[in-house]
């Protein structure tokens, strides 16, 4: 277990304040923030939160996924590590000229 935390479905109006208050209510936040489009200047709809230990993370993920924020049932999961630069999936037609002259 990770203490790092993927929130989805989040409002548009959802702000890192508002989503540290919320896990904080579990306990000791480290840090939460929403991804913002930088050209809307609102939120992506998904955030992060980290959690000061693994079990605080595991207690919000289990009583906060599905509470509403905003407005929103939000979705809490384990977030996942970065990919690396050359693992991004499929193939990006890398293949498509190939084909085209079979």
């Amino acid at each position: 277990m990770q203490n790092k935390l993927f929130v989805g479905n989040l409002s548009w109006e959802t702000t890192d304040e508002s989503l540290s208050e919320l896990f904080s209510t579990i306990g000791e936040v480290t840090e939460a923030k929403v991804i913002v489009d930088k050209f809307k200047n609102r939120s992506k709809g998904f955030g992060f939160v980290t959690m000061a230990t693994d079990e605080l993370a595991q207690q919000a993920l289990d009583q906060l996924n599905g509470k509403e924020l905003d407005g929103r049932a939000i979705n809490v999961s384990i977030a996942r590590p970065p990919r690396e630069d050359g693992d991004r999936g499929g193939d990006r037609g890398a293949n498509r000229r190939d084909s085209f002259y079979r």
